[in-house]
């Protein structure tokens, strides 16, 4: 789509979504940011801040209808299947009745990715843990397969999180076509490992993408403007964009949300860092001299 930030970097501009609850918490305020940006897609996680797979059918299928008539597409649904708050040790049927849900709204939205995690430990052994984590998420896969959807494992909380080594185990011991990684640029630094140097190993299955950035400060972690932070945002584009990734770059910069750490700002101030943040990922794309995209190219996916 046309607009006053489609110069220099606009043959990427079809890859570029937001996670909206990042932007504001109802689904007007959300598809209102990436409008802004002159963004036509969304990734959700909360809207009214209930996660997508708690809405009330009617509640979700009002959602639907809204980005339906305002014609945004939906990268990415994120879940909450082994995250942060869901141990190895926690009941599995939550897991299960939650992507059973996730997939039916996939289906209604027309979209292909459901965002997972691999499970905190819970005081197992490491083979024991390994060996659970790797048990669940082939049973997951194996029910994504026959929805048609795919699950993108992201490098954050669980056993296969901070190491590219793990990532790839999970994946080949999984051995589903419906399991690939989600690489986010800035997990490195509140887990304590280079970002770069782990999608270097890594990167033949990453099919989804977030993009944030942070530094390290006396006080913990402190999120920036992408490229403002010690992530190196930038050189991880410029390795996914040449290497040939045309999946979609999901800006989530937690400037104003936190949904692991509780923080929520007003929306109004959320949806301008969002702005901000979309603006500034354009002008790191600007820069990267990357060969260019057709206009019509499509977001669906970044490999198979």
């Amino acid at each position: 789509m046309p607009g006053e930030h489609d110069a220099p970097g606009a043959a990427v501009a079809s890859r570029l979504a937001g996670i909206g609850d990042e932007a504001a918490a109802g689904i007007e305020g959300q598809i209102a940011a990436v409008r802004r940006l002159n963004w036509t897609a969304l990734e959700l996680r909360t809207v009214d801040g209930t996660w997508l797979a708690d809405l009330t059918p009617g509640a979700f299928h009002s959602v639907a209808d809204r980005l339906r008539d305002a014609q945004i597409d939906v990268v990415c649904l994120a879940s909450r299947i082994g995250n942060w708050a869901r141990p190895v040790t926690g009941a599995f049927e939550d897991d299960l009745a939650e992507l059973e849900t996730l997939a039916q709204r996939c289906a209604t939205l027309r979209c292909r990715y459901v965002r997972i995690m691999s499970y905190p430990n819970d005081g197992l052994a490491e083979a024991e843990w390994a060996q659970r984590v790797i048990d669940r998420v082939s049973r997951l896969a194996a029910r994504a397969e026959q929805a048609g959807i795919t699950l993108v494992h992201e490098n954050c909380a669980g056993w296969a999180g901070e190491s590219a080594e793990r990532m790839v185990r999970l994946v080949e011991a999984v051995g589903s076509p419906a399991l690939r990684l989600l690489f986010d640029t800035g997990n490195g630094v509140p887990h304590g490992y280079d970002a770069c140097g782990l999608l270097e190993r890594i990167l033949p299955y990453v099919t989804h993408v977030h993009i944030k950035d942070a530094a390290r400060t006396p006080h913990g972690t402190a999120y920036t403007l992408p490229g403002e932070g010690q992530a190196r945002v930038a050189e991880c584009l410029r390795l996914l964009l040449g290497s040939g990734y045309s999946g979609a770059l999901s800006l989530e910069p937690h400037l104003a949300t936190q949904p692991h750490a509780g923080l929520r700002v007003r929306d109004g101030d959320a949806t301008a860092l969002f702005v901000r943040a979309g603006q500034r990922l354009r002008t790191l794309l600007a820069g990267l001299c990357l060969p260019q995209q057709q206009p019509g190219d499509a977001i669906a996916g970044g490999r198979e």
